[in-house]
Parts: structure tokens; sequence; C-alpha cells
């Protein structure tokens, strides 16, 4: 399903990019397995990203992933980063 998934991140409806503290939002894949994709998302402040994480706008911008996707468990995390320097 990994063409669909492209697809879905490509023409996702940016309702992320107004959020309170959002940053940038970057999609990227391991070279040579086209079958995992990474999120890695920016934001100013831990808040921030829980505030968007429980709110409807999370659950709307979710509407175009792909039918009969499943998550792999155990390889699916939230991991927290602290930015040191650009």
């Amino acid at each position: 399903m990994s063409d669909d998934v492209r697809a879905a991140f490509k023409g996702r409806p940016h309702l992320v990019d107004n959020a309170t503290g959002f940053l940038r939002m970057e999609v990227i894949q391991p070279a040579g397995d086209d079958n995992e994709f990474w999120l890695l998302t920016f934001w100013r402040d831990e808040d921030s990203f829980r505030d968007w994480h429980r709110s409807h706008d999370y659950s709307d911008s979710h509407v175009g992933i792909p039918k009969g996707l499943k998550l792999v468990r155990g390889r699916t995390q939230i991991r927290y980063f602290n930015h040191v320097c650009s």
C-alpha cells in the first residue's frame, strides 16, 4: 500500500499547518524500504503537540488514510526530542 500512503501524504488536508505551535512536517522513507514511512513533525513545545493530538482537527486530518492500512504494533511510536541547534 506504499503508493496509496505516499499519495495520501501528498494530498493531505494540511489541517495541522495552522495548529498553534506547529512549525513543520517531513515525511520520509528509509532508502530501499518503500514499506516504511517516518513522519516527523516539529513543534514549538510539547503542549502544542498534545493539544493538537487531542483536537477534532487531528481526527479530521486522518480522513484520507487508505482503507485497510494497519500500523505495525511495536513499530509505531511517538518519540520526543529536544532541539539543540540548527
